[in-house]
């Protein structure tokens, strides 16, 4: 027993042995591993594992109201070529090189061909010569062609030899950029905004800006890894694509406009053109144009003017200052205003009409002087009434809402300034001068929703450029109409209001501004523009001509405003900015129009064609089959029945007339089948002139039949 004893301590002696040896090895190993060697096993995982990299998300889309692409972020590369790619001091890697600049030589004139096919703009020897120096220089970051390529330009590169491999075996490698674009070019660019040039870094202005958060999605994490010999992106946090926002924009619409005022525009030389088109119900922008002449003479977007002008609008206002007597009762639309001689003094300032050189209107009802736009009649009613009490007056603008800010969803608008009298350089002139649009700023846009909320039965509503974000297919997120003053007057009120500027249309200074298919309703403005603290009398005068309505009069649809600085006279709204507002209005009223087929064919219109003389049993049949009514005796027997037609208002008169033996009958008004067959049964040679019905034949009907005689058949639409 001892002897076994023994043994068993031997044995466990020597296990404990060897596993305190393999102990002592590992943590020598491991000791080597983290010091000794950490280099290169920190060399050898670096080769596995990439870092994170952030993944970019795709920008969303603009799209306008009718469902067309307005902004888009597509692709655009830079190309470059690492001519040492995966070059180390190991022999095996040196020998892979020598392998890739082997190929490279091998495919250089075909890689400079297809570089030369997709880039025309450059030689092949331009590009062979290029790529020849930056393998000499041992580049690892050669720009292969100077400007940023196209995604379908960088998958045709990708194609060439060498270019197809990956960019550890072949030394291609790209650089990527979103770029934004805009597929109708100028068409609201300053509402649509702008992004910097690389789409990560955020938007600048407009919608791109006020909806930047929606629009730009949210950032993704990737990291790389080598599995099987082959490197993976393994995407550890998916990159959120950005929401895509529909606008209120018409794109055609938006063409209209801009077509029609930069016409304008370079007619007057003028420096600055506004419209705005907007949807009387729900408040849509439908377009917006900002023009402003550039020092070549031609117009551009700069900046929304639309929004962010603060001008005196001149006589568009007077519309608000006659509202407002009206709604206190002080005057009726038929009350009498004499306006003398055109001239009055304010206060010891003179108060001119614009005709005050030829004598002035004299007598005049309220409505007749916003027809003649008088100021005189304005100045002397607001003057009259609320001279001792001024405070009356800007309050009744306000319950109009003129004076508010509109909070629109994109950034720089411009706040009216209606100042009241408790505030600086507010004297006993301010009152009937801000009374026809003077000493007041108000943005063009904001005067643009008081005629609007006129249109809208007295319903202000803000402005909307963007209705809604969508993903996928799905609303994100509504924009709905919001309401700024559910009544800006009394109902007798604005219905006084809607008759006497629809007047101002048909009967008054405005007629410019109408049309011969809708009425229209709006008033006319021209005001010398301030020159700051220099005033009106520097240099030559500039001018604000401007227009402001709705229609069609009866059911307001659009309301539109359309404003135009321009320098020197001759300066009139109606027939400067009215006329625009007329062309626009009359294409969008008829792009606009839908209506339905009941109206152009009902039960009481019958359609009847146009019947070619002829073969009458045919003649009929067809009409039976098309369901038009004939008149007129044919026999359905198997002979053949020749003749003419003409239209009736309820049917087609079929004649029948005989044709005799052995003289030429008269083929006019027949197809050239009929008339061929008829004239070829005689015995004639037929010769065929043009197309249509046969106008006129060369030998004429009753005479006497000669086999073979050619005839010739003249044929006209």
């Amino acid at each position: 027993m001892a002897v076994n004893k023994k043994k068993i301590m031997t044995r466990y002696f020597i296990v404990i042995l060897l596993m305190a040896l393999i102990g002592v090895f590992i943590v020598v190993k491991a000791g080597i591993t983290m010091f000794a060697e950490r280099q290169y096993w920190q060399e050898v995982a670096d080769r596995f594992v990439k870092e994170n990299v952030t993944v970019k998300p795709n920008r969303g889309n603009i799209i306008s109201s009718d469902g067309k692409l307005m902004a888009s972020s597509l692709p655009e590369y830079r190309i470059y070529m690492d001519f040492m790619s995966g070059e180390k001091d190991d022999k095996r890697r040196i020998k892979d090189q020598a392998r890739r600049d082997s190929l490279f030589k091998a495919s250089l004139d075909s890689i400079c061909i297809g570089l030369n096919k997709i880039f025309p703009d450059r030689s092949v020897g331009q590009f062979k010569a290029h790529l020849k120096k930056g393998r000499q220089t041992k580049s690892r970051n050669y720009l292969i062609y100077p400007k940023r390529i196209s995604y379908i330009q960088y998958k045709e590169v990708k194609r060439l030899p060498v270019f197809s491999l990956n960019r550890y075996k072949g030394g291609f490698k790209e650089l990527a950029y979103n770029q934004r674009k805009k597929p109708f070019g100028s068409l609201a660019t300053r509402t649509l905004g702008d992004v910097y040039a690389d789409t990560a870094k955020g938007a600048r202005n407009g919608i791109e800006l006020a909806f930047d958060t929606i629009l730009k999605g949210r950032d993704g994490v990737t990291h790389r890894q080598k599995v099987m010999n082959k490197y993976l992106n393994i995407v550890d946090i998916p990159p959120v694509d950005g929401c895509d926002l529909i606008t209120s924009i018409d794109v055609g619409m938006q063409d209209i406009c801009e077509k029609a005022l930069v016409d304008k525009l370079k007619e007057l030389n003028a420096t600055v053109g506004v419209v705005v088109l907007m949807e009387v119900a729900t408040g849509d922008v439908k377009a917006i144009v900002n023009m402003t002449q550039g020092k070549d003479g031609e117009y551009y977007e700069v900046r929304n003017n639309a929004i962010s002008d603060m001008m005196e609008p001149g006589s568009t206002f007077k519309t608000a200052s006659i509202m407002v007597a009206l709604e206190d009762g002080k005057i009726t639309p038929n009350d009498v205003i004499d306006t003398g001689n055109g001239v009055k003094m304010m206060h010891g300032r003179p108060m001119k009409d614009h005709n005050w050189h030829r004598g002035g209107y004299g007598n005049l009802t309220v409505t007749e002087i916003l027809e003649v736009s008088s100021n005189v009649g304005v100045s002397s009613i607001i003057d009259k009434y609320y001279s001792g009490n001024p405070q009356k007056f800007v309050d009744g603008l306000k319950r109009l809402s003129i004076d508010q800010a509109l909070k629109l969803q994109i950034a720089g608008e411009g706040k009216p300034n209606i100042r009241g009298p408790k505030e600086r350089y507010f004297a006993k002139t301010t009152l009937p001068w801000m009374s026809i649009g003077y000493e007041t700023q108000v943005p063009p846009i904001n005067l643009l929703t008081f005629y609007n909320a006129i249109a809208n039965n007295g319903i202000s509503i803000r402005p909307r450029f963007v209705k809604a974000a969508v993903k996928d297919g799905e609303i994100i997120k509504e924009f709905p109409t919001e309401v700024i003053n559910p009544k800006i007057c009394s109902d007798k009120t604005l219905a006084q209001m809607r008759e006497i500027l629809r007047k101002v249309v048909g009967e008054g200074l405005a007629k410019p501004a109408g049309s011969k298919q809708f009425h229209v309703s709006g008033k006319t403005g021209t005001a010398q523009v301030s020159q700051g603290a220099a005033g009106y009398k520097t240099g030559r005068t500039n001018y604000l001509v401007s227009f402001c309505g709705y229609f069609p009069s009866e059911a307001p649809k659009y309301s539109m405003i359309v404003s135009i600085q321009k320098p020197g006279l001759p300066a009139s709204g109606g027939l400067m900015a009215g006329s625009v507002f007329s062309k626009i209005a009359e294409r969008v009223y008829a792009k606009d129009l839908r209506l339905p087929l009941t109206n152009a064919i009902d039960t009481n219109t019958v359609v009847i064609p146009d019947v070619k003389a002829g073969e009458m049993r045919l003649t009929k049949h067809v009409l039976d089959e098309l369901k038009i009514k004939s008149q007129g005796e044919i026999s359905s027997s198997g002979k053949e029945v020749w003749g003419n037609t003409h239209p009736a208002p309820q049917a087609v008169i079929l004649e029948s007339r005989g044709i005799m033996q052995n003289f030429v009958p008269s083929v006019v008004g027949m197809g050239a089948k009929d008339a061929v067959y008829l004239l070829e049964s005689k015995g004639l040679k037929v010769r065929l002139e043009g197309v249509g019905k046969v106008k006129s034949q060369s030998i004429a009907n009753g005479t006497v039949v000669k086999k073979g005689q050619p005839i010739t058949l003249i044929m006209a639409n």
